[in-house]
């Protein structure tokens, strides 16, 4: 499973969820098995061929339009920041999605 996230660095291990006003690189998570396999980074997500299952933001507040244009599923992260905590709350069902 392909999830995609917008960040500020291309540092996996300090790398920060934030807000697409902001993001200075995407975060394509590869997550198999409840684990994290790889990240891919890149400059912008359009350029990104592989098939992802959602976006995760910061905030409902974002502009997520285009997303929801390719009927990509938006998903808010209220509280968690770093990649791990990302990951954690999608396998625990606290990640909600953006209804817009």
């Amino acid at each position: 499973m392909l999830i995609l996230l917008p960040l500020d660095s291309r540092d996996s291990e300090e790398a920060q969820l934030t807000n697409l006003s902001k993001v200075t690189t995407w975060g394509l998570v590869d997550l198999q098995e409840g684990k994290v396999q790889k990240i891919d980074f890149y400059d912008d997500w359009e350029a990104i061929d592989d098939y992802f299952e959602c976006v995760v933001v910061v905030s409902a507040q974002d502009d997520i339009e285009a997303f929801k244009e390719q009927s990509i599923p938006v998903l808010e992260a209220q509280m968690q920041r770093s990649i791990d905590d990302v990951m954690e709350a999608f396998l625990f069902r606290e990640l909600y999605e953006i209804e817009q």
